[in-house]
């Protein structure tokens, strides 16, 4: 799929390759949707991609010196719903990367590459353009930093030049008097790309309206902002026709189309309805009412997580994948899969699960969709469940690594597994071995969980044979023996 694959340890060593290549590199991080669509042929002329994930640093989220909070290029939507401060003073963007994908989908993609792919169906930009965030890029020209305003020029059309990267996102956190909200409309309950999204943020001065800042998703060729609804509002009391008159005024700054998601009368109804619901919640204190207070990840403690990247020999640490031949051959991929140190060669354009299955001959990975929709290839890298056909093999060098082969401990069955087998969970099997991944890292996050977590952890990987109900008390059977055990 890709003819170079280069693993810089520095942002100047990114940017120089990327001033080297041009138009047919591609910065690369989670991958979520830049590997689906190099396997679709939709990315013609791209034959380079430099993975930024072993730069330190870039995965912070901070407040700056000027009072805003920064999002590095590398923050990936689960550490969104990890942080505190965005959960706090961020909470439309918690609430937004909560809606995106599915845990192994939330736990490799990054903010930045949402904002990059430039969809107006695509989650986070919503609440982020309702925030007034800006994006900085850099590149050895020099930096600048643009409002969503500039960034954004089209259906998948940004101002991002070929040799530039973005090293910054950042926005204003909400003030004691700021209450804000994302709400999505999708025709499943996981999984789903918005019909519309509406992003809706209010300053209050006592019962009334000081600011209002209202971003539709999904309804024209960029992310819009309902500006006549905004002015509306500020100085009103949230009454039930001030909100019903917003509701109006933001279903005339929509411009929908009729797609295979929705007719476009139907996407204008559901802008007004979610703009009425969504200032209803901010009038009323209720925005917060069905998010999670500990959302599952599918990651396991990170005191349990492995260290086997620092000590790769630094001669392989910064592996580049380019086809560097030495007398031996080309330069191996370095990785530990179930425990073993192997050294994989002629992976260097491969997803991880093509790997996994040509290469390394581990077949309990299976290939379902091939798109990160149904969770059949699920696999633990670096403690994060994930799915390993939307990850390019080279990130497996110097990672560890466990796929369903690996979760037996000496010859036994993990009690996950053996709960499977009496709860009859497994009817042709296929999508198994994902269940049982998702299945053991939520049982070493949440020892003891809930239905609601046992339906959380398990909206990424689909089944067409059980009806998922053995499945998840195979979860409590194996929750209930670990309890056992414990006392």
């Amino acid at each position: 799929m890709w003819k170079a694959y280069y693993t810089p340890t520095s942002t100047e060593e990114a940017l120089g390759l990327l001033a080297e290549h041009g138009s047919r590199a591609r910065i690369i991080a989670g991958g979520t949707d830049l590997i689906l669509e190099l396997e679709r042929r939709q990315r013609p002329g791209v034959e380079v991609l430099i993975d930024i994930t072993r730069i330190p640093g870039l995965d912070t989220i901070a407040i700056g010196a000027d009072g805003r909070i920064h999002l590095g290029p590398l923050v990936t939507h689960s550490q969104v719903l990890a942080s505190a401060l965005c959960r706090e003073r961020a909470f439309p963007l918690a609430r937004a990367c909560w809606e995106v994908g599915s845990p192994q989908i939330r736990n490799r993609g990054t903010v930045a590459g949402n904002l990059i792919t430039a969809s107006p169906a695509n989650d986070t930009i919503v609440p982020l353009w309702a925030m007034d965030a800006t994006v900085t890029l850099r590149s050895v020209r020099g930096q600048r930093t643009l409002s969503f305003d500039e960034f954004y020029l089209g259906v998948r059309k940004t101002a991002m030049a070929p040799d530039e990267m973005l090293v910054d996102i950042a926005f204003e956190p909400l003030q004691p008097n700021e209450r804000g909200t994302f709400l999505k409309l999708g025709l499943r309950r996981a999984q789903a790309i918005s019909v519309v999204s509406v992003a809706a943020v209010v300053a209050f001065e006592g019962e009334r309206v000081a600011r209002a800042r209202i971003a539709l998703g999904a309804v024209a060729p960029t992310i819009v902002r309902a500006r006549e609804a905004e002015a509306f509002l500020q100085g009103q009391r949230l009454t039930e026709e001030v909100i019903a008159r917003a509701g109006e005024l933001a279903q005339a700054a929509a411009r929908p189309i009729d797609d295979i998601r929705g007719p476009a009368w139907y996407r204008a109804e559901m802008v007004r309805v979610l703009t009425m619901r969504a200032l209803r919640q901010l009038r009323d204190g209720t925005e917060r009412r069905g998010f999670p207070e500990r959302p599952v990840r599918l990651q396991r403690p990170r005191e349990e997580r492995s260290l086997f990247w620092t000590q790769v020999p630094p001669g392989l640490a910064t592996w580049d994948g380019r086809v560097r031949h030495r007398e031996d051959g080309p330069e191996p991929i370095l990785t530990t899969v179930n425990g073993r140190t192997m050294a994989v060669h002629g992976a260097a354009d491969k997803t991880l699960l093509r790997m996994l299955r040509e290469d390394l001959h581990l077949m309990g990975t299976k290939e379902g969709c091939a798109e990160g929709e149904c969770g059949a290839c699920t696999v633990i890298l670096d403690g994060m469940a994930v799915m390993s056909c939307l990850v390019p093999a080279p990130r497996a060098h110097g990672a560890e690594i466990i796929t369903v082969e690996g979760v037996a401990a000496e010859g036994s069955l993990h009690p996950l597994q053996s709960a499977f087998i009496r709860q009859g969970a497994v009817q042709c099997g296929y999508c198994t071995p994902g269940f049982i991944m998702s299945g053991v890292v939520l049982l070493e996050e949440v020892p003891q969980p809930t239905l609601e977590e046992i339906q959380q952890a398990f909206a990424g990987n689909l089944c067409r044979c059980t009806g998922y109900y053995s499945i998840i008390r195979a979860v409590e059977e194996a929750a209930r023996e670990r309890a056992r055990y414990a006392e």
